[in-house]
């Protein structure tokens, strides 16, 4: 009789153990997991511009003066006229020509040319300021009648931010945009050696790589070009996390079918959509979580859904 009653006992032991052993093995089973969705890198590179504003100006310009106090007779010059070197631009008669009319020339043809003045294009250039048009005008000596820029000194002054300086060194090429949004290739020449006090900014020039002519003092935007050339890792913005600081990036990589863990990643540029992947080093065949990520832990059961 005891021995069939410890039997029962032992019985009914294993049958709880066994009970139990298989309500933990559903318990796990039926653990949730999560529903994400599952992307990888691809190469590319992302476009980090810096948009600045610059003015137009002329760095070699020669103005035209006259020479004695005289009446302007002709007028062979305009705003915008491109002229070359010794192109006569303005004819002057003095007031002692004009009040002797022709008398000199009828007693002596030697005079012919006395108190006439011809004013020539110092260089070959443009008329950027046309100051005296009229003729009949009476021009004291001195009087600037116009200025000839040199075609080929146009630059771009641009006024960079200190921090962006280190983006500007010599030779670094850029873009200028014109207000009517054609668009000039350019390169950028020595910086000046001086800083706005107020702005802290560093004046450049940028000079351009063709023939343009462009009103002084007008503002264009030249664009500068932060990013690197060389492809890199790009992931959708995302797949990428941060703390509230946004110092520390990581993504959620799947290690299998199931199972996702965080992985720390230095990003690089970024734009609306993507972001540079510097660190680590990822596969084209890793799945890095699309959606779904947020609020995982380290390590978390996942279930890939289309």
């Amino acid at each position: 009789m005891m021995k069939n009653l410890l039997i029962i006992i032992l019985l009914t032991s294993l049958l709880g153990s066994c009970k139990r052993h298989t309500a933990s093995s559903e318990e796990e089973g039926a653990k949730p997991r999560s529903g994400v969705q599952v992307t990888s890198i691809h190469y590319g590179v992302i476009g980090d511009n810096l948009e600045l504003s610059g003015s137009a100006l002329y760095l070699q310009r020669d103005i035209v003066t006259a020479s004695i106090p005289a009446f302007i007779t002709k007028v062979n010059c305009y705003l915008g006229k491109r002229v070359a070197k010794g192109e006569v631009l303005y004819v002057l008669e003095s007031k002692e020509r004009k009040v002797l009319g022709k008398t000199p020339q009828i007693v002596d043809n030697s005079f012919k040319d006395f108190g006439i003045v011809q004013l020539k294009a110092p260089t070959a250039g443009i008329i950027s300021t046309f100051d005296k048009q009229q003729i009949g005008d009476y021009v004291l000596e001195g009087t600037q009648l116009c200025t000839v820029v040199e075609s080929g000194s146009l630059a771009i002054q641009v006024n960079v931010p200190y921090d962006f300086v280190a983006y500007t060194p010599p030779g670094k090429k850029c873009t200028i945009i014109l207000p009517d949004g054609t668009t000039h290739n350019a390169v950028i020449t020595t910086p000046l050696n001086s800083v706005n006090t107020s702005a802290q900014t560093q004046s450049i020039m940028a000079r351009p790589n063709e023939f343009i002519f462009l009103p002084e003092n007008l503002i264009v935007k030249v664009v500068i070009r932060k990013g690197s050339t060389s492809n890199k890792q790009l992931l959708p913005k995302s797949c990428v996390q941060s703390d509230e600081m946004m110092k520390d990036f990581w993504i959620m990589k799947l290690i299998n079918d199931s199972t996702a863990v965080k992985v720390q990643v230095a990003i690089g540029n970024k734009n609306d959509t993507e972001v540079e992947i510097l660190t680590p080093q990822l596969g084209t065949s890793d799945q890095i979580i699309l959606t779904g990520a947020y609020g995982l832990p380290d390590t978390a059961l996942v279930t890939i859904t289309k």
